[in-house]
């Protein structure tokens, strides 16, 4: 019998073969972004000393999680790491598709300044 694989099993493995490939350095740290029903969650994270440099999410601002909330969770963590003197990040989509949400936070970001 065939069995159809489950959509979180499918974006645990893309997310598992792009974090193999994506590393955030103190240079170019890492934008990962998360995507819960609810809400939408950014993070700039170093991952060779192992620490977040500046992180935003629609819970902490009040805001739904659909499209415009997600593009304003965007704005806000670029902000924040420009304010720390983050220029330039690798964008990790943490496995899902580049659309809707994630594409909206991107560009998001993209408008505040970071450069991906």
């Amino acid at each position: 019998m065939i069995t159809k694989t489950p959509k979180k099993k499918i974006r645990a493995k893309k997310h598992w073969k792009l974090r193999h490939t994506i590393t955030g350095t103190p240079e170019r740290p890492r934008l990962s972004v998360y995507r819960s029903l609810n809400n939408v969650y950014a993070q700039v994270i170093d991952d060779v000393a192992g620490v977040t440099l500046a992180a935003a999410s629609s819970l902490d601002l009040g805001l739904g999680g659909n499209v415009e909330a997600a593009k304003k969770v965007g704005e806000i963590v670029a902000q924040r790491a420009l304010e720390k003197g983050i220029k330039k990040v690798v964008f990790d989509r943490g496995g899902n598709i580049y659309h809707g949400r994630i594409k909206a936070l991107a560009e998001g970001a993209r408008e505040a300044g970071l450069d991906f």
